[in-house]
């Protein structure tokens, strides 16, 4: 075995002794140096316990401790830019101060609701799950008025022409619509629901019974003629979905009662005609 040297082993010595009285102190001893900010093995696992408990495929230790040194050269670089005064990292700021603010203040209300059959079957029977098909005469995105009106000029033209038709709607759509997606399938949309179509166009065929077709409904990229081909029954219902809609629901209750009793203490003044 060869010898140490005097010298290497004199070198090493107060190395051993700070990091095993820095072990025992615990929140002392020091994983990083950057800059003039130290990373302490407490704040280390600390913070990596909490990505393990939220993370599918967490970073290794020696992984998470380089990413808290580029985090903190990040910080400090940021710093030196004065980036704090950069009027979107300013708005970004006040984003996650009020992020905050709802998860302190809410999140416990959240995370206490449940969800009861009985509930998602009220809900369900005024908001059920409807199939339907349309034809679309689109409109670009940043069309003018006159496109516009020239558009649903077209829409109202093929609307009447489609209920004066005694071909089938699958057959008007492969003839009229403008969506390539769905053209070729009859202009299936599959099984909708309130959240997954525009209020308008939800509020529309909830009104419509079976086979009947209704137009012209105007959607963000044009205007539908649309046929409702099914209503599903609770029992048959999408659950899961269901379920979370509901809880959605209930959720917006708590966020509107939180802010409607916040309102009250402040003097506030809004003027919703300008924005129309």
């Amino acid at each position: 075995m060869k010898k140490i040297s005097a010298l290497v082993i004199s070198a090493l010595v107060p190395f051993f002794i700070s990091t095993t009285s820095n072990a025992v102190a615990g929140k002392d001893t020091v994983v990083a140096v950057v800059g003039v900010k130290k990373i302490t093995l407490d704040d280390f696992n600390k913070k990596y316990d909490l990505v393990k408990s939220r993370a599918i495929n967490p970073p290794s230790k020696p992984q998470f401790l380089e990413d808290l040194i580029r985090f903190e050269i990040g910080l400090q670089e940021a710093e030196k830019k004065n980036l704090e005064k950069d009027p979107l990292v300013q708005e970004r700021m006040k984003e996650e101060v009020y992020k905050a603010l709802l998860e302190k203040e809410l999140t416990q209300k959240v995370e206490k609701i449940q969800v009861s059959d009985k509930e998602m079957e009220a809900y369900y029977k005024l908001n059920p799950e409807i199939r339907l098909s349309y034809i679309l005469i689109d409109l670009k995105p940043g069309a003018t008025a006159e496109q516009k009106a020239e558009a649903k000029k077209r829409a109202g033209e093929i609307y009447e022409e489609v209920k004066k038709s005694k071909r089938p709607f699958e057959e008007l759509v492969k003839l009229y619509s403008d969506d390539t997606l769905t053209k070729q399938s009859g202009g299936d949309a599959g099984w909708q629901s309130r959240v997954t179509v525009p209020p308008n166009v939800y509020d529309a065929i909830n009104s419509m019974k079976v086979a009947e077709i209704k137009g012209l409904i105007e959607v963000p990229y044009g205007y539908q003629i649309i046929k409702v081909t099914g209503r599903r029954s609770f029992e048959n219902s999408n659950k899961r979905a269901l379920r979370a809609a509901v809880f959605d629901e209930k959720r917006k209750e708590i966020f509107n009662d939180y802010f409607d009793k916040l309102k009250k203490s402040y003097s506030i003044k809004s003027f919703p005609n300008l924005i129309e």
